[in-house]
């Protein structure tokens, strides 16, 4: 038998090795095809927290990608304005947006859901919806005939009730008042006497400061203040009731959604859950300060009063029965919705209110 050459042995397995993976590393590599899509939004830049849920998707899909699929995010405005997403979307002028879905209830109101139902769900039990309440499966069977497919991408939790030249006390306060509010919210608005008016949050300040509104709504303190309505108008009330919560659609051209390798959709999947859970605790983190300042900035912080948030309550829930009559595909979503609502707050009532309110009690006697 011929002697054992330690050296020739290690050298050979070595070499193998090196063999080995010289021939799997490329092979993985070239299985991933090289997929570039464009992504608009709604978002102005300077909105970082909107705009950088949409730039966090594109980041962490090219990152679980190893860089082979590439989503690169405009702004609104520059591909198509901010409130024409969808149509951009859905005929393929790009692949994919980051949008609020109830901007588009002029096409059909079921579109509300894909954002949030005013006095809806709050952010938690909205998600709890979605994930396992059969929501998202709703919403994108009701949004097959507009091709396209939408992932939850982000919320802003609870927003603010808005920016008001004089203060909201009563109803008869609101007749006649020309109010920038986001999508579907308008029509509640509009039975109260208001003058709805929709409009892009880079065009909202040149408004309330010509005085071609009256007051507006956008978010909460930290975008708010980003955009200098403190300036012009002066009562900032709350809550929003229209947004309890305000869930951001990421959605998708189905057909070049479709055509992804199933490791690309994982990836968005996977990039959306963490958009959305990184949006709402940003927004947490910030807007207390920001809150702070605005107030110390000459804002005169004020609740909407028990008599002007019940007539909202009541025209509300007169509007719900009266598009439930004549749009099934609203009366599908809406009955899957309110019946998740009761039983969500029947358990938020318990454990986090009870635990919240003790400690709000502390932090406003100052011993937090």
């Amino acid at each position: 038998m011929a002697g054992f050459n330690r050296r020739k042995f290690i050298k050979g397995a070595a070499a193998g090795g090196i063999g080995a993976t010289a021939v799997a590393a490329p092979a993985i590599a070239q299985s991933l095809p090289e997929v570039k899509w464009r992504q608009t939004t709604s978002w102005t830049k300077s909105l970082d927290t909107l705009h950088g849920g949409a730039e966090l998707i594109g980041k962490r899909v090219a990152e679980l990608t190893d860089g082979k699929f590439q989503i690169q995010t405009f702004a609104g405005g520059e591909i198509v304005p901010g409130l024409q997403v969808l149509d951009a979307v859905q005929n393929g002028t790009v692949e994919c947006g980051h949008t609020a879905m109830y901007y588009y209830f002029g096409k059909d109101d079921t579109f509300v859901f894909g954002t949030t139902l005013p006095f809806g769900l709050n952010p938690r039990q909205h998600n709890a919806w979605l994930q396992h309440g059969g929501g998202i499966e709703l919403l994108n069977d009701f949004l097959k005939a507009y091709n396209v497919t939408m992932f939850a991408g982000g919320n802003t939790n609870c927003q603010m009730g808005g920016w008001f030249s004089k203060e909201i006390k009563t109803i008869d306060d609101l007749k006649g008042l020309k109010f920038r509010i986001g999508g579907f919210a308008g029509k509640i608005m509009q039975r109260l006497g208001v003058v709805p008016q929709q409009i892009a949050a880079g065009d909202i300040y040149p408004a309330l400061e010509k005085g071609t509104i009256d007051g507006a709504e956008w978010v909460g303190p930290y975008d708010d203040e980003k955009l200098g309505f403190v300036k012009v108008a002066k009562f900032y009330h709350y809550p929003g009731w229209w947004e309890p919560n305000a869930c951001l659609g990421f959605i998708c051209n189905t057909e070049k959604y479709n055509a992804l390798p199933k490791l690309y959709k994982e990836a968005l999947t996977s990039a959306c859950a963490e958009a959305n859970n990184w949006m709402p605790a940003k927004y947490d983190a910030v807007n207390t300060n920001a809150l702070k300042r605005l107030v110390a900035a000459g804002a005169v912080l004020k609740p909407f009063s028990p008599e002007v948030m019940d007539a909202c309550w009541k025209a509300s829930n007169e509007l719900y029965a009266e598009i439930n009559a004549k749009n099934p595909a609203f009366k599908k979503i809406y009955d899957s919705y309110v019946g998740f609502r009761a039983d969500a707050y029947l358990w938020t009532s318990v454990a986090d209110f009870t635990m919240d309110s003790y400690m709000i009690r502390y932090r406003n006697a100052g011993q937090l």
